[in-house]
Order: C-alpha cells, then structure tokens, then sequence
C-alpha cells in the first residue's frame, strides 16, 4: 500500500472514530488506525488484505442510505477481519473481542462497543435478523466482491486458495464446494433493496461457475 493509501485510510478512519464518539473524549485515533492497517497488512493474507478493507468501506458507502447508524457499520468494517489466520476457525470471535477492548480503550460508549462486536460477529453467518438494518448492510457489504466481474471474481478465488495453501487440493476443493454450496442455500445472499436489486443474479452465477469448477 502507498503512503498516500494509507493516508487516505486513516483519514477515514479518523473521521468515522471522532463521529461515533460523538463528541465525547478519548485519545488520538491515529494509533488505532496504524495498527488495524498493519493487521490487515500482515503476510498470511491473499484476499483479506487492506484492499479488501477498502472495498468493504467502499461499499458501505454505497449502502449508507439503508443503515441506521452508518458510523458503527464502517467501525464494524475495520474489525470484521482485523484478526484473521486461515489456519483458525475462531477469526470472527478474535476480531469481535479487539473491538471490543480496543474501542473502549478509544472512548466509544459502552453500547457502541457492543454493537459494533455484534456486527463483526454477524459475519460469520452472513444472516442478519429481519429489520437488522446495520447488519444487512455490513454483510452485503462484505459479500459484494460475489457480484463482480468474471475476472474480478477469478482473482478472489485464486487469492482465497493462496491462503488456504497449506491444505492439500482435495481437501480445498471439498470445503471449499461446501462454502458454495451454504452460501447458494441461503434465500437470499443480499439483504438491502440495492443489494438485492443489483448484486443477487450476478452473485449466484459466479458461485455457480465457481462450485462447477470444483466438481467437475
């Protein structure tokens, strides 16, 4: 990531910090920031790297018309994956308690920190609840990279299974099926009126090509 990248990231994140706090003391932001952003830097990632953060805020901002509280759903965006070791299962649980212990060190209320703990752990299942406005939007946030281009997408899959390079192709290509397969279960993937408008058939028919290729 350039200087001038991780500038602009910490301008955002800044910004969204000083805004949930709303008003209230605390210490510079800045040091946070630094240190999700070497988080998200760190080698054992392919996909979920700080271009994945930006695309995922980037999309939030797109959706920021459906949230109830958009500054949470950008705070729940820098922490969803802030934790993340391929090699564990308990990345989201991790990730949820840094924003907790971290978000309270940084002033916000306890509510806030709470909330903000319950959408990183929405991401899990990818499932919010009816009328879950905040958890619809970080999810089909972080589900929008299914709805891109052919070759955007190609380059998602490949960078996912760099990741996963420690485990031997059979076993990918089974967990990885099973990964598809839950996903194209669910009624919907995309829970927001745009998401669903825009990203639904174009998710479906990268996951399928996807789960073809694997079981061919």
């Amino acid at each position: 990531m350039t200087a001038d990248g991780e500038e602009e990231l910490l301008r955002r994140w800044t910004s969204t910090l000083l805004a949930a706090r709303a008003g209230r003391e605390g210490p510079d932001p800045v040091p946070y920031g630094r240190n999700l952003l070497a988080r998200w830097a760190e080698p054992q990632r392919r996909y979920h790297t700080v271009t994945h953060l930006r695309a995922v805020l980037d999309r939030v901002d797109e959706l920021s018309e459906h949230a109830g509280d958009v500054e949470l759903v950008r705070l729940g965006a820098w922490f969803h994956d802030a934790v993340y070791r391929p090699d564990r299962s308990e990345n989201e649980e991790r990730s949820a308690a840094l924003a907790e212990k971290a978000l309270t060190e940084a002033g916000l209320p306890p509510e806030a920190v709470t909330e903000v703990a319950r959408l990183v752990r929405l991401t899990i299942t990818h499932d919010p609840a009816a009328g879950d406005l905040d958890g619809e939007v970080l999810c089909d946030a972080d589900l929008a990279i299914l709805a891109t281009d052919a070759d955007t997408y190609g380059g998602y899959a490949r960078a996912v299974r760099e990741e996963y390079a420690f485990v031997p192709d059979d076993a990918f290509r089974e967990g990885r099926a099973a990964v598809l397969r839950q996903l194209l279960a669910l009624p919907r993937l995309f829970r927001t009126p745009y998401g669903t408008r825009n990203w639904e058939t174009k998710a479906r028919r990268n996951l399928e090509r996807e789960l073809e290729s694997l079981v061919a």
